[in-house]
């Protein structure tokens, strides 16, 4: 190919077919494979546009914060909008992979809930999976502001990725794993309002977030913190959208914290505490992963990950956390 670049575009396309395509038969094996019909006047299509526009605003809020990140750093120093991206794809990793996956879950659980009106469950689905949440992205938060070097040097540098632009990249993501744990926290608790068929909250909310941060935006801007200040206004804008949300649940009373809270948080600082002791531990000096061959530096940066999710789940466990407390 002429211009390589293209196959990562043409690769996202075609992996978004496939994954609508693989789908399909294991919709038909459970009789619920949709048949397009032309019927723009049904009552529930029509419903259904009304409920989705605001929902997918609502959702999409961290993305168009992101997406005005990297148009402001078109504007600052050379490399600036790589390293928001480099740092946005890495951040993304824990938040498509565990965050969406709660939500899905979440939602049609949520949804029956409602439709039961039992109350008392609806918030106690909530609780179990803002408890995952806390379980999953704090430690992911941790791990990513710990080894942000190793990771970047591992995965992207090499003569086009030199050692400045690892500094530059590494600054970004720390600021954008600083939020992971809101990021996540959204896609839980915007469910808890869609699942109610209200989707104005959400988007009053969104609209809030947005607006602060853009004025944080040009905060940090004015103040020098340049690109890093950028992700910085993105994880704090998400901390006010999860919190706006949270207040708006317990407002609602379909959202209160259930007994346990103070032991489930009290392993959690423990398993933490070990884990980042072991990261800090093994990590050494982040420029001797310059000098490193990829084998050396996949290697350790496996011993990295591999033993601190290991050194997490055995604290958790030493302290009483089993699965039956997290699965549903």
């Amino acid at each position: 190919m002429r211009e390589p670049e293209l196959a990562l575009a043409w690769a996202v396309l075609i992996a978004g077919f496939a994954q609508l395509f693989f789908q399909l038969p294991f919709l038909q094996r459970i009789n619920l494979l949709p048949k397009p019909k032309r019927n723009k006047s049904h009552e529930g299509v029509a419903r259904i546009k009304n409920l989705m526009l605001p929902a997918l605003f609502g959702v999409s809020v961290t993305q168009i914060n992101l997406m005005l990140d990297v148009f402001i750093a078109s504007l600052l120093t050379t490399g600036s909008v790589s390293w928001l991206y480099y740092s946005d794809r890495l951040m993304e990793l824990p938040l498509g992979t565990f965050g969406i996956a709660i939500a899905i879950v979440v939602l049609p659980s949520l949804s029956r809930k409602h439709a039961e009106a039992s109350t008392a469950e609806f918030a106690e689905t909530l609780d179990w999976a803002f408890r995952l949440v806390c379980l999953i992205a704090i430690p992911a938060s941790l791990a990513l502001m710990l080894i942000t070097e190793p990771l970047l040097v591992t995965l992207f540098q090499n003569e086009n990725f030199p050692a400045s632009d690892v500094i530059g990249s590494a600054g970004s993501l720390r600021a954008y794993s600083l939020g992971l744990i809101a990021f996540m926290a959204i896609k839980i608790f915007s469910p808890g309002f869609y699942a109610r068929q209200n989707t104005s909250t959400p988007v009053r909310i969104g609209i809030i977030a947005m607006t602060s941060n853009m004025v944080m935006n040009i905060i940090f801007y004015l103040n020098g913190l340049a690109h890093v200040g950028l992700a910085l206004a993105t994880s704090l804008a998400a901390f006010l959208n999860a919190g706006l949300l949270l207040r708006g649940l317990r407002s609602d009373k379909v959202f209160y914290f259930q007994p346990g809270w103070a032991i489930f948080l009290l392993r959690m600082l423990l398993a933490n505490a070990a884990m980042v002791l072991f990261l800090i531990y093994f990590f050494g000096e982040w420029q001797e992963w310059l000098e490193w061959t990829i084998t050396d530096q996949v290697s350790r940066l496996a011993i990295l990950v591999v033993g601190g999710m290991a050194t997490y789940g055995l604290v958790l466990f030493a302290f009483g956390l089993r699965w039956r407390h997290i699965y549903r």
